[in-house]
């Protein structure tokens, strides 16, 4: 992402690099290759053993796999939905797209008791923070979560707008320069008003001095129900338990060692988030995390949760029945769709275009960003493999007489840039963006599905709806545990 200063306000523009769309060999990706590979080699023998007459044997073949390569289903190659479909069948038939919580069987202690990958999730209460710690032993990782407040962007001046982008991309430099964290998400999400912020008010600044009015006063706010809806963002910190070893055998080895080594690393991010003038809280404690996963499984329940001490064992946190359909999810008390952000603004937008998406009221959706750092030497080769691989390809279009294409020029310019970035001494980071939308009918879900995708629109961003896979997709993007698709 570039910025260019605007003389008449304080305020830069960006520009977002383009989803690179480069494959193996002259724009075609691997399987493409493979299905010409075959289809060549098909006609190959049939003009071998068959002479001019196997050209109308392999005729049929080589017709099909040049459909699979170049013909265009619902934005994907033929190709692309053969592995997404093949995948998709055989969770269905292993019966991996329902989940029932079998009452009479505990789970084993330690665990989340979440559905699908992320069973195998265990959690570690570190004695030294109080904080809990999600461990994930497939993918060696250990991540920690912490609740953020800011203030409104949209209502500041440009000038303090532009200091706190700037500032914020000091904390993702931060996290870039570790080399040992995995993944920074980055979760904002709608829950109801539970009425707690009337509480808290009240418990400050009111007077309870018995009177009849300051009685009836303190009755109304807690009989109040949700009402409204409140923004809550979590920042979680993933530590990659394979890069940090050597800090880890020497804090003490196994979890002991890796929480001595992930609590350096949220030191070193609220120290940074300070800086930037954002405002953590404590470390989520076992019964927070369990309160947001079970309100995102159960909605229904999300404001009486806060509100009272129940539903704070992470044993019992995870959903009671989740049934995943082709294109949507559903669990507990509502119905679920996870949009992937396919593409993000071509053109210049100035920071806080996405306020069309984050400020859609009326809608429950938890919106992340998935930020996987990349070291500098890592980068710096993959930034050299690419402008090797742009120049061979124009080399051969060149031969094969076809014309340069603008879009592949785009984004041979934007790996420059990436590459003068990098120079610069800035980080790399791979983002992702994950909408999860909830509804509590399948037309309401519809209604706020439509709706988030027009907010897009608005956002000058793109967004499909991610089929075959919307367990895993609501995972990383409605759960802030640093899950990845």
């Amino acid at each position: 992402m570039a910025g260019e200063q605007n003389p008449d306000r304080g305020l830069a523009p960006v520009k977002f690099s383009r989803l690179t769309r480069r494959g193996l060999l002259l724009g075609l990706s691997l399987p493409q290759v493979i299905v010409l590979g075959l289809g060549a080699a098909a006609l190959i023998g049939a003009l071998y053993t068959a002479g001019g007459q196997g050209l109308l044997l392999a005729g049929p073949v080589c017709g099909l796999c040049a459909l699979l390569v170049w013909v265009p289903i619902s934005g994907r190659k033929a190709i692309e939905w053969i592995s997404l479909a093949g995948h998709w069948a055989l969770r269905v038939v292993l019966g991996q797209t329902v989940y029932r919580w079998r009452v009479t069987k505990p789970r084993p202690a330690g665990t989340l008791a979440l559905p699908g990958d992320a069973a195998a999730l265990r959690q570690y209460l570190d004695p030294d923070t109080g904080a809990v710690m999600v461990h994930d032993p497939h993918r060696a990782t250990l991540t920690a979560l912490v609740e953020v407040t800011h203030p409104s962007f949209i209502l500041l001046d440009p000038d303090e707008q532009q200091r706190r982008v700037t500032a914020w991309g000091r904390v993702l430099a931060t996290v870039c320069r570790s080399g040992r964290i995995a993944r920074l998400q980055v979760l904002e999400r709608t829950v109801p008003d539970s009425g707690t912020g009337l509480e808290q008010w009240w418990a400050a600044h009111g007077t309870d001095d018995g009177s009849w009015v300051a009685r009836t006063y303190a009755e109304l706010i807690e009989r109040a129900g949700p009402t409204a809806e409140r923004h809550v963002t979590t920042l979680s910190l993933s530590l990659d338990m394979k890069a940090a070893a050597r800090a880890i055998r020497s804090a003490g080895h196994g979890m002991r060692g890796a929480a001595a080594v992930l609590r350096a690393e949220m030191r070193t991010l609220t120290t940074a988030l300070r800086a930037a003038d954002l405002t953590p809280s404590a470390w989520y404690a076992p019964g927070q995390l369990a309160v947001l996963l079970r309100s995102a499984y159960d909605p229904a329940v999300a404001a009486t949760l806060e509100r009272s001490a129940l539903g704070r064992d992470l044993a019992t946190a995870g959903p009671v029945a989740v049934e995943e359909t082709w294109d949507r999810l559903r669990s507990d008390s509502a119905y679920h769709v996870v949009l992937w952000v396919s593409e993000w603004p071509r053109s210049q937008v100035y920071p806080g275009f996405l306020a069309p998406i984050l400020l859609s009221s009326g809608v429950r959706r938890a919106f992340t960003l998935l930020y996987d750092p990349v070291r500098a030497d890592q980068a710096a080769r993959d930034i050299r493999k690419k402008k090797t691989g742009y120049l061979s390809d124009a080399a051969q279009r060149a031969k094969a007489g076809q014309i340069e294409d603008a879009e592949q020029n785009a984004e041979y310019r934007d790996v420059l840039q990436q590459e003068a970035d990098l120079i610069a001494g800035h980080g790399v980071l791979r983002d992702i963006g994950l909408i999860a939308v909830s509804a509590p009918t399948v037309d309401e879900l519809d209604a706020a599905v439509a709706a988030l995708e027009q907010a897009a629109v608005q956002a000058s961003c793109e967004t499909r709806r991610l089929v075959g896979q919307q367990a895993q997709a609501f995972t990383a993007a409605a759960l802030p545990l640093g899950r990845g698709l």
